[in-house]
C-alpha cells in the first residue's frame, strides 16, 4: 500500500439522509471545489452521469419524498382529529343512566 493511498480521503457513497453529506455538497456548491471535503464520493458508472448531477438528483428525490410523506402524515393526523373531536349527536344524561341500573 502506498503512502498516498494510506493518507488519502476515504471513498464514500453519497447518502442524502446524512446531514454531513448534504453539508459537504452545499460547501462544494458554494466554493466549486471538493478541496475541503474530508471524503471522496463514489459515482457508480451505471448511472451515466457525473458526480454532481447524481448527487443533485438524489437530493431532489430525498426532499420530494420528505415533503410529501410529511403531507400524508399531516392529513392522517387531521383525519384522526376529526374522528376524535366529533361530539356525540345526543348528550349523555347522568341522571337517566343512574335510574336504569
Amino acid at each position: 500500500m502506498s503512502k498516498l493511498e494510506f493518507f488519502s480521503r476515504p471513498w464514500v457513497a453519497f447518502d442524502p439522509k446524512n446531514k454531513d453529506h448534504r453539508r459537504w455538497y452545499y460547501e462544494f456548491v458554494e466554493s466549486r471545489s471538493w478541496g475541503h471535503c474530508p471524503v471522496r464520493f463514489v459515482c457508480p458508472e451505471d448511472t451515466g452521469m457525473d458526480l454532481t448531477i447524481m448527487i443533485r438528483n438524489q437530493l431532489i428525490e430525498y426532499y420530494i419524498r420528505k415533503e410529501f410523506e410529511q403531507q400524508e402524515t399531516r392529513k392522517a393526523i387531521r383525519n384522526l382529529k376529526k374522528t376524535v373531536d366529533k361530539r356525540p349527536k345526543r348528550q349523555y344524561n347522568k341522571a337517566t343512566s343512574k335510574n336504569k341500573g
